[in-house]
């Protein structure tokens, strides 16, 4: 039995996007030969059971104007995947203990795995991330709308803010892989086959592997790749990364940040530096749900950070737990430009875990059953020996007076204040939700929770 490591990576720092294809952005659907050797439909009785089962008052979402409907709708997937993963990632953490991670990192990296999957693993890959509720609801189709989506996402004309996501196939060298599934990877996803000696240097290709994620983050981020993760039994490792860098709309002026109370907990506190600025942003009161909503744009105004920050009286669990894409929704549809007082604190949260029991819980289980899995379509004659051993996340961000720096990765991480008592005050001295998202078609990018910014 062989082994498939699946790297999702979100990593910081500046990384270079190689060209995916000349005219991927541009290509329509008969340009881009997407003929993976499996395809997955939903059968259409379950199509219309479901589409009897829809509540009546639920109203139909409006597609930004310019946006491919099924891009809209691969977006809307991937955060419902990205609530459905942090819910269960928090379930299993400490109250006290930030979180942060790349949803889209994750299901990109799992989207090149789906590529040669078949059978009941590439019908679990098609529920679990929600990719069934993309209206074509057929498997090969879904990598066609993310080329678009990734178009959308990281190759805009505004420069003002840096995204930038790139792919990597590293293979066994002795083994000859599925023409077709490299085609579709490299043209659709940009991600080159590397050819390493994992049969008889597994340490080294870890080293290798470990050292273009560190180059491609400059140095930010390294070891990706724990130790004993690669064997003589690995045959390809795939790797997304993710990397950020945005300045704030309005800065925060430096002058203005001192050290704080922030409250982890009831009863307990700790000093942090705490910026701070009064101006205007779209902030939201819901009382029902015991939030405030606050979102800060970054220079471009395409991306954003949302700030959900419980009440007093409101535990963040409690607000964890009712999350819903269509509440998030709610809330940043409800908010308004207002006149705010603003206190956040100058944070930075690390993250790193392993995703596959959280995607077992969540129903994505035989992928990872050296049983039970079927990915015929990876390796040249459609070997079924194959299944992915683990997946690795990491992630970072860094929130400071200029902006936010953030990054992921997944492997198969008072001077000069005034007193205005008329103004609304958002004051993050508790545990408080962050999303960066891209704005038009509500794509999140990061997600996470700051349960304490203090350093030790």
């Amino acid at each position: 039995m062989y082994l498939l490591s699946l790297l999702l990576l979100s990593l910081l720092g500046s990384a270079y996007l190689q060209p995916q294809h000349a005219d991927i952005c541009l290509a329509k659907p008969k340009d881009i030969p997407l003929t993976p050797m499996c395809v997955y439909r939903k059968p259409l009785e379950v199509v219309e059971t479901e589409e009897k089962e829809k509540e009546p008052t639920t109203q139909e979402q409006k597609v930004p104007e310019s946006t491919n409907p099924r891009v809209y709708e691969l977006s809307q997937a991937n955060a419902k995947f990205a609530i459905a993963f942090y819910k269960n990632l928090a379930d299993s953490k400490r109250d006290k203990e930030n979180i942060f991670m790349s949803p889209l990192s994750i299901s990109q990296a799992f989207t090149m795995a789906k590529l040669g999957a078949c059978n009941n693993t590439l019908k679990q890959l098609m529920e679990v991330f929600h990719f069934d509720t993309v209206s074509e609801r057929a498997s090969d189709q879904i990598h066609y709308f993310f080329a678009k989506l990734n178009c959308r996402l990281f190759r805009k004309a505004n420069k003002s803010s840096e995204l930038v996501s790139v792919n990597r196939l590293f293979g066994e060298k002795s083994l000859t892989f599925n023409e077709t599934y490299q085609d579709i990877s490299e043209i659709v996803y940009g991600a080159k086959l590397w050819p390493l000696n994992f049969r008889d240097k597994p340490e080294l290709s870890r080293e290798i592997i470990n050292n273009w994620v560190s180059n491609k983050t400059e140095k930010r981020i390294t070891d990706v790749i724990p130790k004993d993760a690669i064997t003589p039994d690995t045959v390809l490792v795939l790797i997304n990364a993710i990397y950020f860098k945005g300045l704030w709309k309005s800065k925060f002026n430096s002058e203005n940040t001192k050290m704080d109370q922030f409250h982890p907990a009831k009863n307990s506190n700790c000093l942090t530096a705490t910026m701070y600025q009064e101006g205007t942003f779209r902030y939201g009161s819901f009382k029902d749900d015991g939030v405030q909503v606050l979102e800060l744009p970054y220079k471009g105004d395409d991306i954003t950070m949302v700030l959900v920050l419980p009440s007093q009286e409101t535990p963040l669990t409690t607000v964890e737990q009712n999350l819903t894409l269509e509440k998030l929704g709610n809330w940043l549809q409800k908010s308004r430009e207002l006149q705010l007082s603003v206190y956040l604190p100058r944070f930075r949260v690390e993250d790193s875990f392993s995703v596959k029991e959280k995607l077992q819980e969540m129903g994505l289980v035989d992928l990872f059953d050296p049983n039970s899995a079927k990915l015929p379509g990876i390796i040249a004659g459609g070997r079924t020996d194959l299944y992915v051993s683990d997946a690795f996340h990491k992630a970072f961000l860094e929130v400071n007076e200029e902006g936010s720096e953030a990054a992921a990765s997944t492997a198969v991480i008072l001077t000069g204040r005034s007193l205005n008592l008329n103004r609304i005050i958002f004051r993050a001295n508790r545990p408080f939700l962050v999303f960066i998202r891209e704005v038009a078609i509500n794509a999140i990018l990061f997600m996470g929770r700051v349960a304490n910014p203090c350093t030790e």
